[in-house]
């Protein structure tokens, strides 16, 4: 029997299910007993009175599962989070399980990467497989029996995994760092030619060796023609069924709408057959639109004050 790496002064764990021998079982306690000596203490546990256990948490240093020879144990997730919780930081855990080398859907019997996946959400760490067995004709005709699964792809296989050094909900204070630096921060050094070389003073504006190049020759005779509005309009600018300026037009299109817009009010507006309408109704006939209204100018949109609207 391997000693798991079982010290005196250890407390241990062993978890026991039905398909456990009572002989096999009471020959483990007893070499585990040898090994934890009188400072330590070996425990015996049902897996399925593990989770009403009134065990605290952090109470063993090693917690063994499923590995009494002939044993067929299956570890749900609440098992495998149950024991992490007992174990103690730094505490181990070894567990012996049958599993399924053949893919199989909705297995009752994990795969090997299922499992070492299950140990690492219970809160595990540096979980390893250890080894593989076959399983004996006795262990299959209880996987058949007890557990109602068939299957020619079963193995044995036993696993490990370490508590983390510290508790589940445990804190430590960040120490941060807040003290201000004593030295003042150093501007890197400008070299004084390439300082000289990008600064240009008053006198140098007025000595006569200094080339100086006149903005305007950077200009192109086409720079300096106005360009034509229909160039500056952008593509989208105006298209579609409704012609619409932008918003902020800077194309010209708002002014032209403008025009067309009175252009289209003044063609709307009824004409005059003798020229005299704008004058006032002493000049207007009988049956003259603008019978009533104020004189006006040609052109001018007719628009009544409030006084003339009470007198009428």
């Amino acid at each position: 029997m391997a000693d798991f790496g079982i010290s005196a002064g250890q407390f241990v764990a062993v978890v026991w299910d039905k398909s456990s021998q009572a002989e096999a079982l009471k020959d483990l306690v007893g070499k585990l007993q040898a090994l934890t000596g009188s400072e330590g203490r070996v425990s015996v546990e049902n897996i399925n009175q593990l989770l009403q256990s009134a065990h605290k948490e952090s109470s063993f240093d090693i917690i063994l599962s499923g590995i009494i020879p002939g044993s067929i144990t299956l570890h749900t997730a609440e098992i495998l989070a149950e024991m992490a919780r007992i174990l103690r930081p730094g505490g181990c855990l070894f567990l012996k399980e049958p599993i399924e080398t053949a893919l199989v859907n909705n297995s009752r019997v994990k795969t090997a990467s299922k499992l070492c996946s299950a140990l690492t959400l219970s809160g595990l760490v540096e979980v390893k497989e250890l080894q593989r067995e076959s399983l004996s004709p006795k262990e299959i005709q209880f996987v058949q029996e007890h557990l109602d699964y068939h299957s020619d792809s079963l193995l044995s296989v036993q696993i490990t995994g370490k508590k983390p050094n510290f508790e589940v909900g445990s804190s430590s204070q960040l120490k941060l760092s807040t003290a201000k630096k004593s030295s003042p921060s150093v501007k890197p050094a400008v070299d004084p030619a390439a300082a000289k070389l990008w600064t240009l003073s008053a006198n140098d504006m007025e000595d006569e060796s200094m080339d100086l190049i006149d903005s305007d020759d950077l200009l192109d005779p086409e720079d300096l023609k106005k360009p034509d509005p229909a160039s500056l309009r952008a593509p989208a600018c105006g298209e579609g069924k409704k012609r619409k300026a932008c918003k902020n037009c800077t194309c010209g299109l708002a002014e032209e709408l403008e025009k067309e817009k009175s252009k289209e009010q003044m063609s709307s507006q009824p004409k005059s057959a003798c020229g005299n309408c704008y004058l006032g109704d002493a000049f207007r006939c009988a049956s003259c639109p603008y019978l009533g209204m104020p004189a006006f100018k040609p052109g001018e949109q007719v628009l009544l004050s409030n006084s003339d609207l009470n007198d009428a």
